[in-house]
């Protein structure tokens, strides 16, 4: 497969650089027979009881932080994760890339030094707790196609209502226009909810780099998915209703929870890249947004619904205007 097959033209404008002024107001493509254009609100009406929806927990961390060399020079950072309460393996930006060795300034005296890099990521160990360093000096980690230093706003809206586990340094978006209410009104119709956790990394807004979709990796993260939530899944199917995954990010976790064949229980690490050509073992329905060009979400949900008709149902929010990415509108999609 080219990735250049799973590529799409997106007027600039249509990039959602805010959220929208409350989580429900966001529109919603259904993608079944045909496509429907429809509002978030709408989404018990997609629903059927018994049916299951699949939700990522995680929580972002304010993993941003800005740092200088003994010489002066600006060094960016971005906490990809932590590794112990003083040490994390980071991303590191700065206009000559620091050697083991290096010792970084912080603000308020703290200090980190670099131990060594682990492929395109590095290993700093700070003088303080890890998770004191960032409540302090953190900032929300905004994606970079937004072009914007995070707002206090951001703070909430960047973050699910239902986030409990911190360890994200992305949101898992098709999360964010859920409110308490929409998630009241779903239970109360009979859908079950479950949780699992799949700690996003920045890999998720990372270009894949070869030519063939196949040569590409992704970053591994961290997943979780317990005994309960099988049982749910196992429950639900039974019952007569389907697993509904909100976000891409719900997809890997128990996928990857499957990955022998039978869904268990699993806490550790996953590299699993879900492209076309996958089959897939858990996953009935998924709500998602719309993804960047050429990305690994995008050839995940392409996987999931056909690459013609989702690029298809991708024009259609193109001509009608719908907003992208992080912020934007999402899809209810059936395969």
């Amino acid at each position: 497969m080219r990735l250049a097959d799973y590529d799409y033209a997106l007027p600039g404008h249509l990039i959602a650089r805010h959220p929208p002024p409350e989580r429900r107001a966001s529109r919603l493509l259904e993608v079944s027979a045909s496509l429907g254009d429809r509002r978030f609100a709408d989404l018990p009406a997609l629903l059927r009881p018994h049916d299951l929806l699949v939700f990522n927990d995680t929580r972002v961390i304010p993993a941003r932080l800005s740092a200088h060399k003994p010489t002066g020079g600006r060094v960016d950072i971005l906490v990809e994760r932590g590794l112990s309460a003083d040490a994390a393996l980071v991303h590191l930006r700065a206009s000559k890339t620091p050697k083991a060795g290096a010792v970084l300034e912080f603000a308020d005296g703290v200090t980190a030094t670099l131990l060594g890099r682990q492929g395109d990521l590095f290993h700093l160990r700070f003088s303080a707790p890890l998770d004191s360093v960032l409540a302090a000096q953190g900032e929300v980690p905004l994606p970079p196609y937004l072009e914007r230093a995070a707002t206090a706003d951001d703070t909430e809206r960047y973050q699910t209502v239902y986030a409990r586990n911190p360890g994200a340094v992305a949101a898992p978006t098709a999360g964010l226009h859920f409110d308490t209410r929409m998630l009241e009104e779903t239970a109360a119709m009979g859908v079950g909810h479950a949780w699992v956790t799949l700690h996003v990394g920045a890999g998720t807004f990372q270009s894949l780099r070869a030519e063939h979709v196949e040569a590409n990796r992704l970053h591994s993260e961290r997943v979780r998915v317990t005994a309960e939530v099988c049982e749910q899944v196992r429950a639900a199917v039974a019952a007569g209703g389907r697993v509904v995954c909100v976000g891409t990010t719900a997809v890997r976790a128990l996928e990857s929870a499957a990955a022998s064949g039978v869904l268990l229980p699993c806490d550790g690490e996953t590299e699993l890249f879900i492209r076309p050509g996958y089959r897939f073992r858990t996953v009935d329905a998924m709500l998602t947004n719309f993804h960047l060009p050429q990305s690994s979400l995008l050839l995940l949900v392409a996987a999931f619904g056909g690459r013609e008709r989702v690029l298809a149902a991708y024009r259609h929010a193109v001509r009608a205007e719908y907003r992208f990415f992080s912020y934007g509108d999402c899809m209810f999609l059936t395969p």
